[in-house]
């Protein structure tokens, strides 16, 4: 186990410009180009239809100032009707139209960013944390489609019948429109106010969102941890920081969304009164009649719901385009590269050399390791926890980029090889098993794609496996996993090792891929790792003294640097720090 410590606030996963979120929704709307230009001419023609109700109410009042007959109401009165239908069917079409369009945006969008999140070098995402890159698959991609399905259609209807509104206002006499454009300043210094400082306070929102999500995560992963090194107080102190730093931000949001919508009254206020007093004036000159005044009004106080619609979902879609920003920032990170004509390494020796590394500059974790494994050796790591094993582990791997020093792997650099040559030559198994949803024996598969049944099922009896596989209600084919039959810790471990048996790389390494057995499935598993291993060259992080006794090596980790080096046996005659982790060990088992 290893105690979690305070360290400096993660790099987290970028989060794109404006011009590349744009950049990046305009390729995606690119392929989408037909159902756009057919939604928005729907949209347009229906609000355009939706328009015609204002001068013909303005023509049935000047039809009543003038007393005609109630048969001369019933023209009017059916357009009105003929009016509300086509507008309605056409609006009802355009919207689902451009909500279908959003979806299909959203869905090239989410496809891109687990195809590339997948695709991510491994070190940057765990610099980032697992609970950023979580954030943004589940928090962010929701938000987003909230506001595609629910928002966007609503938003290009109200900007179309803004702008409509105003060119029918214009029509009927564009001093209405000169008096209606007295409320325009009001609002677009309250749009230019709110938005100037709504764009960093939602940024600063959904980064605080990912903190949290990272902190839970982190606890909740390592509660063991926490428990044992009594770590509660600590970690529920950070959740508490980081919590109320969200909700804060969240509270400030609320009252700028307060004073926004303040301002848009007062607008509406200025503009109505000022239509009024120009169709007062208009009347009174015998320019204009009563009824395209009233027609006039009516445009105007029509405005009301649009603008407020339109500038209400700047809120929607400033919280969206953060959460979309940081989707896009990370489809538009550099992927591992594709597997090509890549060097192949000669052998299974794995060689390091005056390595060092650090994760924050100037604070070397590892220093001066020299380690040099021949083809087939069995090496056993051991150390404290904070030694260092599991971030040498983590080099040797490949996962993380060495600080200082060179890593070979059959005499060729390991940056030489590339990361899928890498992966293939080297295998690392961590404590932390994932099982995937599915049968068993597709999750063995994830190791190998073309492995035969009779490949899978060999690998399932080298690890000692087979007989509880095959007791299960369907044997191989008995669906693991989330929704699943629920696995056993041993049982998990025992499936990454038949994993890794399919693989079968030259190399592996074990980082404590044995730890969670407990004592009475110990040597179980240890007996399933030593066959999962045979033949290959290994390193294993050892949590129990009784793998180093089977290594043909022991290497001693201490603060960073190889202290001791030797057999078991050379070890304990030594007399050093090993053979005093022995003697305390033994007399435990006493």
């Amino acid at each position: 186990m290893t105690a979690t410590v305070d360290t400096p606030a993660r790099p987290l996963l970028p989060t794109a410009s404006g011009r590349d979120t744009f950049a990046a929704v305009r390729a995606l709307l690119r392929p989408n180009r037909g159902i756009a230009a057919i939604a928005m001419i729907t949209l347009v023609g229906a609000t355009a239809v939706s328009l015609l109700t204002a001068p013909i109410l303005g023509r049935i009042v000047d039809l009543v100032v003038a007393g005609e007959t109630p048969e001369s109401l019933v023209l009017p009165v059916g357009l009105l009707a003929g009016v509300a239908l086509v507008a309605g069917v056409g609006t009802a079409s355009g919207v689902a139209m451009v909500g279908r369009l959003g979806e299909n945006v959203v869905a090239a969008l989410r496809e891109r960013f687990v195809e590339r999140a997948l695709r991510l070098p491994l070190e940057r995402v765990e610099q980032a944390g697992s609970g950023d890159l979580t954030s943004r698959v589940t928090s962010d991609v929701t938000e987003v489609t909230k506001v595609v399905r629910d928002a966007l259609p609503h938003f290009l209807r109200s900007i179309l019948m803004i702008v409509l509104t105003l060119g029918g206002l214009a029509i009927l006499d564009w001093r209405f429109l000169l008096a209606a454009l007295l409320a325009m300043p009001i609002q677009l210094h309250t749009v230019r106010w709110y938005v100037g400082r709504a764009i960093p306070l939602y940024a600063a929102h959904r980064e605080a969102v990912g903190a949290v999500h990272h902190r839970l995560l982190d606890t909740a992963s390592g509660a063991p941890t926490v428990r044992a090194f009594h770590l509660a107080n600590s970690h529920t102190s950070k959740i508490r920081q980081t919590s109320e730093t969200a909700l804060d931000l969240a509270l400030r949001g609320i009252r700028l969304l307060t004073g926004f919508f303040a301002r848009l009254n007062l607008a509406e206020f200025v503009g109505l009164a000022a239509v009024l007093a120009t169709g007062f004036w208009l009347v009174n000159a015998d320019a204009v009649t009563i009824g395209t005044t009233t027609a006039a009004a009516l445009y105007f106080h029509n405005l009301f719901n649009p603008i407020n619609t339109a500038l209400m979902l700047v809120d929607d879609a400033q919280s969206a385009g953060a959460s979309l920003a940081r989707l896009v920032g990370v489809t538009d990170l550099s992927p591992e590269p594709e597997p090509g004509d890549e060097l192949v390494a000669s052998d299974a020796a794995v060689k390091a050399t005056a390595l060092r590394y650090a994760f924050v500059p100037g604070h070397d974790v590892l220093r001066d390791i020299d380690l040099d494994l021949q083809p087939g050796e069995r090496v056993a790591l051991i150390g404290a926890s904070g030694a260092g094993k599991t971030t040498l582990a983590k080099l040797l791997a490949g996962i993380h980029t060495p600080t200082g020093g060179s890593i070979t792997v059959g005499g060729l650099r390991l940056d030489e090889l590339g990361p899928a040559a890498a992966r293939r030559a080297v295998a690392l198994i961590s404590q932390e098993v994932h099982v995937f949803a599915g049968p068993l024996a597709d999750d063995l598969r994830l190791a190998n794609p073309d492995a035969t049944d009779e490949e899978v099922r060999d690998a399932v009896a080298t690890v000692g496996a087979l007989d509880w596989a095959t007791a299960l209600p369907e044997g191989l084919g008995t669906v693991v996993g989330t929704g699943g039959h629920k696995l056993t810790a041993s049982q998990a471990q025992q499936l990454a090792l038949a994993r890794l048996v399919l693989a079968d790389p030259p190399i592996a390494i074990l980082d404590e891929a044995t730890a969670d057995a407990g004592s009475a499935g110990s040597r179980e598993l240890e007996a399933s790792a030593d066959a999962a291993l045979s033949g290959r060259t290994a390193l294993v992080v050892a949590h129990r003294l009784t793998q180093a006794v089977n290594a043909d090596r022991v290497v001693v980790l201490d603060a960073g640097r190889i202290i001791e080096s030797g057999s078991h046996t050379q070890l304990l005659g030594a007399g050093g720090h090993y053979a005093e982790l022995w003697r305390a060990w033994s007399s435990g088992r006493e």
